[in-house]
């Protein structure tokens, strides 16, 4: 009898016309490293008396369907998870290279359905209705670049056969640390040890009664943009800035050799002041929490942008 492997696990998604609903075709094989993403359901234990002392038995509780894809910064694959974040992009280019721009603010965003295969069981798990509620990743020197997407989703069917046809493949282009560069207000941020960027939509779960045990929808609300930088303290630059309570627009930005680019600009950055700690011989470091809102001129909070060969997302 075969036995799941996880170097045998497959994935698929497709964007969905319907909420809830998955389409009849277009899925695209996307690469990952995990996956949490499954259904649960509770039992509730009686809480009845009168049969002695051995309970009688429990109930069912709601499913709960939603968890992480560990996903890589890949320059083909990463425009689905940012259409996820913040809707379809606005795409320029008669021919390769496009660039998909991707705003925030939007108050509808796309539900996905994903499937995830494991074929020697057989079991293929779809997940419909499913709508990203946090990307996040880190900036580091070394390590591989991936990306943290969590999702909610509207629930989940199994099946011993595959619902997403022939998915398409895409080339895996996968950005690194090492492209890595972090700009403020348009001059290169030096000292930076390493940072971290969360972008969340706060979904709001509509769990409704249904016979189903299933969701209605998962709602955007405020969304929020949060990080810390880390840095080796060698001037004041960022200090001031806290201590005036100004604001800056950073980039983080990845470039391959090849052409592709993936830039994540945070229009207006707020820094708070950070205590400067001498604990040992060793370099001094700060550590900044840092918090992002709507810039007035801009009119939005952040923008990605990704540039590829892919025509359309």
């Amino acid at each position: 009898m075969a036995r799941a492997q996880g170097a045998r696990a497959l994935m698929a998604l497709a964007f969905e016309t319907t909420y809830g609903t998955p389409p009849a075709s277009g899925f695209t094989r996307m690469p990952f490293a995990t996956t949490s993403l499954g259904a649960e359901q509770p039992l509730l234990n009686s809480e009845l008396l009168g049969y002695g002392r051995d309970p009688l038995a429990p109930i069912k509780d709601t499913v709960t369907a939603d968890g992480d894809v560990v996903v890589p910064l890949d320059a083909s694959g990463l425009g689905f998870w940012l259409k996820a974040a913040f809707g379809a992009p606005t795409t320029t280019g008669v021919e390769a290279p496009y660039s998909h721009e991707f705003h925030s603010g939007s108050w509808t965003l796309p539900s996905m359905s994903i499937e995830t295969g494991m074929p020697e069981v057989p079991r293929y798990a779809m997940y419909p209705g499913c709508v990203l509620d946090q990307l996040t990743w880190q900036m580091q020197r070394s390590g591989l670049l991936t990306a943290t997407a969590r999702l909610v989703a509207q629930g989940e069917t199994v099946g011993t056969t595959t619902s997403a046809g022939t998915p398409a493949t895409l080339e895996l282009k996968r950005f690194g640390h090492f492209n890595g560069a972090i700009t403020r207000n348009g001059t290169a941020l030096g000292n930076v040890v390493s940072a971290d960027i969360t972008y969340a939509n706060n979904l709001d779960r509509i769990e409704t009664i249904r016979s189903d045990g299933r969701i209605d929808g998962a709602d955007p609300s405020i969304a929020a943009l949060t990080g810390r930088i880390e840095v080796r303290f060698a001037d004041q630059t960022l200090v001031t800035q806290a201590i005036n309570g100004e604001a800056c627009e950073m980039d983080f930005a990845y470039l391959l050799p090849s052409g592709e680019s993936f830039t994540f600009t945070v229009h207006a950055v707020y820094l708070p002041r950070p205590r400067i700690e001498i604990s040992g011989p060793q370099g001094v470091q700060a550590t900044f929490d840092w918090q992002a809102a709507r810039d007035s001129v801009v009119g939005r909070m952040c923008t990605a942008t990704l540039i590829n060969d892919i025509e359309e997302y």
